[in-house]
């Protein structure tokens, strides 16, 4: 780093009073989320907002109307009632905390995600940042005046003012701000999931020149903040079809109840305007309609508790709808830290030829495999007796399935994929033997990745790549499969490894030898059949793949192109995130039919408990199946019931129904069960308690 190495690092290091931000993650203080909460419940009243939600908009509205029959008993003409103004004023209040609840519910949600969110802002504020000019020379400026396309210069203490990317030095990372992980992460130029930074997390250890690739505002802190905050939030499809649906019934049952006076006037039993406006509300389904924003907005709450950032509720939601999931072997279902074992000699060649020749190929490797060739070669006492400055360095390229040196003279050292290297021997006159084929088994059978070493036209053995499957993964894939879930493993190595892993691990399907172009490919051929497909990733070249499917996951440590591509970051870089991802989607799901369901049985029985009001008054007692003490109690006693079951139904809102490994049908029926039987039964129970109060209060 020889701009950096001419400069004092006394001069440079950051002062005190520029590290401001916390190093740890704030707190979130539940008191103050209730709090916000309650506020927000009565900021939504206001009919801009109102207006949003159709089904509590109808409430809302005949909160108003008995409002105005409270004050004016009369404005709608004579009344039967003996006190009009006690009945109507409770009416009246016991409407206004059914919005009100709804509102909470979904107020509840949002104030856990700006919760949240002011975590997050704590650890984002102006530093000061040492911006590298090209001639080496350095510049001290605020960090909100850099631009994508600078360069800075960090050093051990300091606090990364912007998300950027290494191109220059290796050191420790400490992203617990971000992550809540206190083991500091290795960044290093060079390598494809290694090189990216974040904001407002700090380097620990050595120094690092970095690129900014984001400018002011549109860090990712920036982007998540905006995101836990709810700016953007948006109405998913399946949240958008259940309100129009929720909207029609209550028109609908608008129109039923608004017969009801011609009907009632036959039979000489005549209904006011407040028993008219209790029977729509206990008709349409507010239940659902209160919570329904709340278990949207809770559901993206519950990816970020993951630590999983998802651009929108449309991401979470294709989650619980997805019927593929393909996934990387690499990191995904291994352990991802593949390193050489041992090297395999062949065709009369040394262990110590095959560590020399496999050395001088990845002296220009700055990947973690590449650096684990050149130590094991190292220690197996390979040195260069060559001058790398005057060599040349062949990067890999998923075409050419290989990388290495072309060194001085006119010499070619390469290694990578078998069928790869052969076919470079046999361009150069060279020729492959039996032996190769027998190392390449060899390590292919213990779940290994044999990469082949070569100079020039001759085959000088093969490097084992050791990799081990992640413990627990099994079980993981067994229960995605009772889900109806298939899983497809993709990797780059060959047949006989892809299906030793495959068998270990318990995937469905396995794709040995697949290129970039055949995740894209993969991806068609399963939507083609109708079916969404949800993919991991994190190298650039994963991007395209990231973006044709329907649920993208990438890793935190990945490149900026693959973040940019996906609709879910991972903050913890743990592929298998993506398999608890799909369960909370499917959660999410699972709780909106579920309340749904309970929702429209409410209603059906509630509306039984209110039908003797309509027939009191020509004797068809017979019809009070619940022998309610009176009209107006079932009214009340029907109303308190649909605006308490709100508040009591928000905790599970927001927790969500627990998530079994059934299918779709198995679910279905399991949901009526409960909540369709329970939905049924527990208004009955719930409006003749409080009927009994009601009368012992005095207040039927």
């Amino acid at each position: 780093m020889n701009p950096v190495a001419s400069t004092s690092k006394a001069r440079l290091r950051s002062r005190p009073g520029d590290r401001r931000q916390s190093r740890k993650k704030a707190k979130i203080n539940t008191k103050g989320i209730y709090l916000r909460a309650i506020r927000d419940a009565f900021i939504k009243l206001n009919p801009k907002n109102a207006i949003k939600n159709p089904v509590m908009f109808l409430v809302w509205l005949g909160t108003l109307i008995t409002l105005s029959v409270t004050i004016y008993p009369n404005l709608f003409g004579l009344t039967q009632q003996k006190n009009p103004q006690l009945f109507n004023g409770l009416l009246t209040g016991i409407l206004f905390f059914t919005v009100w609840f709804a509102n909470f519910a979904e107020a509840l949600a949002e104030a856990r995600g700006k919760a949240q969110a002011n975590a997050l802002r704590s650890i984002k504020s102006e530093t000061i940042a040492k911006k590298l000019a090209s001639d080496g020379t350095i510049t001290e400026v605020s960090s909100t005046n850099l631009q994508q396309g600078d360069n800075i210069y960090v050093v051990a203490g300091d606090i990364i003012p912007a998300d950027g990317e290494v191109i220059m030095g290796v050191a420790s990372v400490d992203e617990s701000a971000i992550t809540g992980e206190s083991a500091p992460v290795l960044k290093e130029s060079g390598s494809d999931i290694a090189s990216s930074v974040t904001g407002g997390t700090r380097i620990i250890s050595d120094e690092l020149i970095i690129r900014i690739t984001a400018d002011p505002g549109k860090g990712f802190i920036d982007r998540m903040i905006a995101l836990l905050e709810g700016k953007k939030r948006r109405k998913t499809p399946n949240e958008i079809a259940l309100t129009v649906l929720l909207a029609v019934l209550s028109l609908v049952f608008l129109f039923v109840v608004a017969t009801l006076p011609v009907f009632a006037y036959y039979v000489k039993s005549p209904i006011s305007v407040p028993i008219l406006i209790a029977l729509l509300v206990a008709l349409i389904p507010t239940t659902i309609s209160g919570l329904l924003s709340a278990i949207g907005i809770a559901g993206m709450d519950r990816v970020a508790q993951f630590n999983v950032i998802a651009t929108s509720g449309r991401a979470v939601e294709a989650c619980g709808d997805v019927n593929t999931l393909i996934l990387d072997k690499t990191g995904t279902i291994t352990l991802g830290n593949r390193l050489a074992e041992d090297f395999i000699p062949i065709n009369n060649h040394s262990i110590e030829e095959v560590a020399y020749i496999a050395l001088a190929a990845s002296v220009f490797d700055d990947t973690p495999e590449g650096k684990s060739i050149v130590r094991l070669a190292q220690r197996l006492g390979a040195r260069f007796d060559f001058d790398p400055n005057q060599s040349e360095g062949v990067a890999f390229s998923s075409k050419t399935r290989m990388s290495g040196t072309n060194l001085y003279g006119g010499r070619e050292a390469r290694k990578g994929a078998v069928g790869a290297i052969k076919d470079f021997v046999r361009s150069r006159n060279g020729d492959d033997t039996p032996e190769l084929d027998a190392a390449y088994e060899q390590v292919s059978r213990q779940g290994g990745t044999p990469l082949a070493v070569c100079l020039d036209s001759e085959i000088y053995g093969v490097i084992y790549l050791k990799d081990v499957v992640k413990p627990g993964i099994r079980e993981r894939f067994d229960q995605l499969r009772r889900m109806g879930v298939h899983t497809v493993m993709l990797t780059g190595d060959n047949r006989i490894t892809a299906a030793v892993i495959a068998n270990e691990a318990g995937v469905d399907e396995f794709i040995a030898e697949a290129t970039p172009e055949d995740k894209i490919s993969v991806i068609q051929e399963e939507q083609a059949k109708g079916k969404l497909v949800a993919m991991t990733g994190d190298g650039t070249n994963d991007a395209p793949a990231l973006v044709q499917a329907n649920v993208s996951l990438v890793m935190n440590t990945g490149t900026q192109a693959a973040k940019e591509a996906a609709n879910m970051v991972d903050l913890d870089s743990d592929p298998t995130k993506l398999i608890d991802i799909v369960s909370i989607g499917k959660q999410l799901l699972i709780t909106r039919g579920a309340l749904t369901t309970f929702s429209i049985t409410n209603d059906i029985a509630k509306y039984f408990a209110i039908i003797p009001v309509i027939f009191t008054a020509v004797n068809l007692q017979s019809l009070n199946i619940m022998n309610l003490t009176s009209a107006n109690s079932g009214v009340l006693s029907a109303l308190i019931y649909n605006a308490l079951i709100i508040p009591v139904l928000i905790p599970l809102a927001l927790k969500g129904v627990q998530i079994k490994p059934l299918k779709a049908n198995q679910l279905l029926q399991r949901n009526i069960l409960i909540y369709g039987l329970g939905g049924a039964i527990a208004p009955f129970i719930a409006i003749k308690l409080i009927d009994m109060l009601i009368t012992a209060v005095g207040l039927a």
